[in-house]
């Protein structure tokens, strides 16, 4: 098979040719030049999931981490690329987080864990119960042995009255932390519930928040990472930041310019696109840690337009676009996700991202890749 046709929106098949696989050599210990994670993703059980259950195939789930660290990356788990909220529940992201843990200590492979307040039941609470949430997750984490990234909670963005409250929730919660934390600042655009986070509609109000936030607690605060899709912003924001203090980009549609930096510093990186990409970045941070710029930007730049149709709006979708290409590159055997999320891009949308990755030679066995994609449109009746 030297060809694929795949949908279109006019209703009719475009015609495109395979491509080569990526020359890639990748590198199967961690990144020196950064601090490097990829969010994972969950596979599902294809014979039990559904809108009403959240059945996961753990051997497969685990299977994708191993493979993650077999290319030098770190693990963000239990976070949004999991679903979390979003068909993962709090005690399944615990048991999730507990796994991984263990399977991260054979294999000396780097974790770090969200924790958020998904246990209280939807809507409003006092704010003390929101930080007691948080705390609980917080101390199941670090007594399984990990470190935590405290992630954006609906229940504080639903409660808060101001920007005062969140200080009172995350200064009790990183008083009681035993490690230093990650902190995550997560865009609407990633999760509308979290419109105003930090008590500001205005960005520039918020950081100012946060930063406050940071500045008070820096001994408790390893680092922040921030989804919102903003290069301008993150680079300023990361200008601001403590001494020791990390920025961890989470800018799915420009972050190979902001690992670069500048001569003011640069990013770090927790990223959903490296779990699309995982290859491209393994290589990409290879020649890095060479000193390599130009090289680490000839990798890495080619995947940028991949990520951004694979986060486009509704953001929030992004993680069929992740699950779709690990079915395609064959690291798990079907695309089905929790509580039918898959359904949440349209058809002619998974057509774009075959195009799109194979545009870079993203599948390691393109025919393989093809004879997927094809069996998977036919099944739709295309």
């Amino acid at each position: 098979m030297n060809n694929i046709d795949l949908p279109a929106l006019d209703g009719q098949h475009r015609t495109i040719k395979l491509s080569v696989p990526a020359d890639l050599e990748t590198s199967s210990t961690p990144p020196t030049s950064r601090i490097v994670y990829a969010a994972g993703h969950v596979v599902a059980d294809p014979l039990l999931a559904s809108a009403a259950s959240s059945a996961i195939d753990w051997d497969a789930t685990l299977k994708i981490r191993h493979e993650l660290w077999g290319l030098g990356l770190g693990i963000a788990e239990s976070m949004d690329t999991a679903q979390r909220g979003m068909g993962l529940g709090s005690k399944e992201a615990l048991t999730l987080a507990r796994r991984t843990l263990a399977e991260a200590r054979a294999v000396d492979g780097l974790v770090v864990v969200g924790i958020a307040t998904d246990q209280l039941a939807p809507g409003p609470h006092p704010l003390g119960d929101i930080a007691d949430a948080y705390i609980e997750q917080l101390a199941e984490i670090e007594d399984a042995g990990g470190r935590v990234v405290m992630m954006a909670s609906r229940h504080l963005a639903l409660s808060a009255k101001g920007p005062d409250d969140y200080l009172e929730v995350y200064g009790r919660v990183l008083d009681s932390a035993k490690h230093p934390v990650i902190l995550h600042w997560l865009g609407s655009m990633f999760d509308p519930a979290l419109e105003g986070y930090w008590g500001h509609n205005s960005i520039p109000d918020a950081s100012d928040t946060v930063l406050g936030l940071i500045e008070s607690k820096k001994d408790k605060v390893a680092g922040i990472k921030i989804s919102l899709l903003d290069k301008d912003h993150e680079v300023s924001f990361r200008r601001r930041l403590p001494a020791g203090v990390s920025l961890f980009t989470g800018d799915d549609f420009n972050y190979a310019d902001l690992v670069v930096g500048d001569e003011h510093g640069h990013s770090d990186a927790l990223l959903g696109a490296f779990a699309a990409v995982p290859r491209f970045a393994s290589a990409a941070f290879a020649k890095l840690d060479c000193g390599d710029v130009t090289g680490f930007r000839q990798i890495l730049e080619p995947t940028v337009p991949l990520s951004r149709l694979i986060f486009e709006a509704p953001t929030q979708y992004y993680k069929v676009g992740v699950v779709w290409l690990s079915y395609l590159t064959g690291w798990q055997s079907h695309f089905r996700m929790l509580a039918g999320f898959e359904s949440g891009r349209s058809l002619v949308h998974l057509a774009d991202l075959f195009e799109s990755a194979n545009s870079i030679g993203l599948f390691p066995d393109p025919e393989a890749s093809a004879a997927r994609a094809s069996a998977y449109f036919r099944a739709q009746g295309l």
